[in-house]
């Protein structure tokens, strides 16, 4: 079973954005109470103030307040708030990298709209009252099969490539009169080649599969009825033992463009024919 923290970490390994562990040490001075952290993005931080002759274990939200997205540590408490000569505050955390686990989560959810779009699995089971019965559960994350969670992380690492290739394009290619040149735009032009070749793995594994919006669907053809002039009901193909009700099914229809929009009113009686 697919869990969101396993396609994040997927994900971030498919675009090279893997955390890495930092340490800071601050020394007091009776002047600072707010200090910017080596690294941006951070999570998992645990801070402490060293207080000869031992450490003292600050707490969240109590001692100390973090800004994760912009990397900084605001002693709030008022025995260190500034901090003190002779005394030294030690963080240590994990910076999340380009992107937050808040960020990836939200290209992930996109994936899966557009991965598991208009799939159900179905179960066949026999009730307390020895009827067979099948259940009809739509597709998500969390129970989506093992086999897909690559292409799921594949396609949400396409979305957060075209993300890093909009900030890539606004870049120039430098030129300086010293024959100085330096090919800024040719991270644009690497990125737009790296997400085709994911595309093109994600479309061959979708393909083998039949999963993803490009799988083959097999659908009904409608009939019009020719005393009535309109469409016979379609309802759902069920097996052979399947006791529960029919389900009505509505496909689109198409032909807005031919509406008649004279205003003329139809003389055929409505509800009859015509």
């Amino acid at each position: 079973m697919a869990t969101l923290a396993g396609i994040i970490d997927r994900v971030r390994a498919e675009i090279g954005d893997v955390g890495s562990p930092f340490v800071d040490t601050f020394l007091g001075g009776d002047e600072l109470a707010s200090y910017d952290l080596s690294e941006t993005g951070v999570t998992e931080v645990a801070a402490r103030v060293s207080v000869p002759p031992g450490t003292v274990d600050l707490v969240a939200d109590v001692d100390y307040v973090l800004d994760p997205g912009q990397g900084r540590i605001v002693l709030v408490a008022p025995e260190y708030s500034p901090l003190r000569h002779g005394q030294t505050l030690i963080v240590r955390g994990v910076a999340e990298g380009m992107f937050t686990d808040a960020d990836l989560e939200r290209y992930i959810g996109d994936a899966v709209e557009q991965h598991v779009y208009g799939r159900e699995l179905t179960t066949r089971y026999r009730d307390a009252r020895g009827f067979i019965r099948y259940e009809r559960v739509p597709v998500s994350l969390e129970n989506l099969p093992a086999v897909e969670e690559p292409l799921l992380a594949a396609l949400a690492s396409i979305g957060v490539m075209w993300t890093l290739a909009t900030d890539a394009s606004t870049d120039i290619d430098i030129s300086t009169a010293e024959g100085t040149f330096v090919p800024r735009t040719q991270r644009y032009r690497q990125l737009i080649a790296h997400i085709g070749e994911v595309q093109q793995r994600y479309n061959t594994l979708a393909q083998q599969l039949n999963v993803g919006l490009g799988r083959i669907e097999m659908f009904t053809a409608r009939r019009v009825s020719r005393t009535t002039n309109r469409l016979v009901p379609v309802f759902r193909g069920r097996e052979y033992d399947d006791t529960s009700r029919p389900v009505r099914l509505l496909p689109p229809v198409d032909g807005s463009a031919y509406d008649d929009e004279s205003g003329v009113p139809s003389p055929a009686y409505p509800g009859l024919w015509g």
